[in-house]
C-alpha cells in the first residue's frame, strides 16, 4: 500500500493516522472502520468474484466504497495497519454456533502486537466487539458491545466470548492470506454456508444498528427494534445507497436455499435482534 492509498483509506473511514502505532490509535481506527465500512455479502449474490489479495481487497473497500465479509474486511484493514506501522498477524478462527464449531479458517481475525502485549482487532464479524481486546488477558474486558473475555480452549487455542457467549475459537499460529482461499470459496458457493442463505448488509449506528437482510430493513435504536419490508427493487437499491453508501446497478439475487435453521455465524449477526 502506498501513501496515497493509505490516505484515501483513512478518508474512507473518517480517521487520521495515529502519531505512533499504539493501542489508543488502534481503537479509534477499529471504531471508525466499523461505523463506515459495511459488513455485507452482496458480492456472493451479485455473482462478483472475491479475490483474496491485498490490492484487490483495498480497492473494493476504498476505490469501490464497498464492504465485505471477514476475509475481505480484515484483509484490507490489516494492510492499512501494517502501512501505519503496526505489527499485524492474520489468525484463523472457527466460529461457534449451533453447539458446534465451524470449519478451520471459518473466520479471519487480526492480531496486533504492541509493547504492552498482543491485541485482537476485528472489523469483519458483524455484531461483535467495538474495540480491540487483549489476547493475553483472562479477566473481563469491558466493551461498548458487552463484556469480552478470552478463555483458554486447549491445544494452544483460545475462545473469544462476548457477554458470556463464545463467538469464535482462535488458532494463535500466524497465517497468510492465501491460506483462507479454500474456506472463502466454500462460504461463497456452498448451500450450507450462512453467506449463501441470505443477502445481508449491516452497519452499527450511534444508537444501535441498521441492517438490510434480503428485503427486510431492520433498525435498532436504544434497544428498540423495528423492521419493515422493502417493496421494490428500486427501493432496495436506494436503501443500499442511502444507508450504506453502496451504489449498485442491479439488485442482488439470493443465491442459495433458505434453511429451516441458520447457523449463527457471521451472516447471522445481522439477523433479528440487530
Amino acid at each position: 500500500m502506498d501513501n496515497g492509498t493509505a490516505t484515501a483509506y483513512l478518508d474512507r473511514i473518517g480517521a487520521t493516522a495515529p502519531a505512533a502505532p499504539d493501542a489508543a490509535g488502534l481503537a479509534v481506527l477499529q471504531e471508525r472502520h466499523l461505523r463506515s465500512v459495511p459488513f455485507e455479502n452482496l458480492s456472493i449474490h451479485l455473482g462478483e468474484p472475491i479475490v483474496l489479495a491485498e490490492d484487490a481487497l483495498v480497492e473494493k473497500v476504498v476505490g469501490r466504497r464497498r464492504g465485505g465479509f471477514c476475509y475481505e474486511l480484515n484483509g484490507a484493514f490489516g494492510a492499512l495497519l501494517r502501512h501505519l506501522g503496526y505489527d499485524v498477524s492474520l489468525l484463523a478462527a472457527r466460529v461457534h454456533g449451533g453447539g458446534a464449531l465451524g470449519p478451520p479458517y471459518d473466520h479471519l481475525a487480526l492480531r496486533v502486537d504492541l509493547p504492552e502485549g498482543p491485541w485482537i482487532t476485528d472489523v469483519g464479524f458483524g455484531r461483535f466487539a467495538a474495540r480491540p481486546f487483549r489476547l493475553d488477558v483472562r479477566d473481563d474486558q469491558p466493551d461498548p458491545a458487552g463484556t469480552v473475555r478470552v478463555v483458554d480452549a486447549g491445544h494452544g487455542d483460545v475462545d473469544a466470548l462476548l457477554a458470556g457467549e463464545p463467538q469464535y475459537r482462535l488458532d494463535l499460529r500466524p497465517r497468510e492470506l492465501d491460506e483462507f482461499v479454500a474456506t472463502c470459496w466454500y462460504h461463497r458457493t456452498s448451500p450450507d454456508s450462512p453467506f449463501t442463505q441470505a443477502v445481508t448488509c449491516s452497519l452499527p449506528t450511534p444508537t444501535g444498528r441498521v441492517t438490510v437482510t434480503d428485503r427486510t430493513l431492520i433498525t435498532t435504536e436504544d434497544g428498540r427494534r423495528n423492521e419493515r419490508e422493502i417493496s421494490t427493487g428500486d427501493e432496495l437499491l436506494a436503501c443500499y445507497r442511502d444507508l450504506f453508501g453502496i451504489v449498485l446497478d442491479r439488485v442482488p439475487v439470493l443465491s442459495g436455499p433458505r434453511p429451516e435453521v441458520r447457523r449463527p455465524a457471521q451472516a447471522a449477526v445481522a439477523s433479528p435482534g440487530d
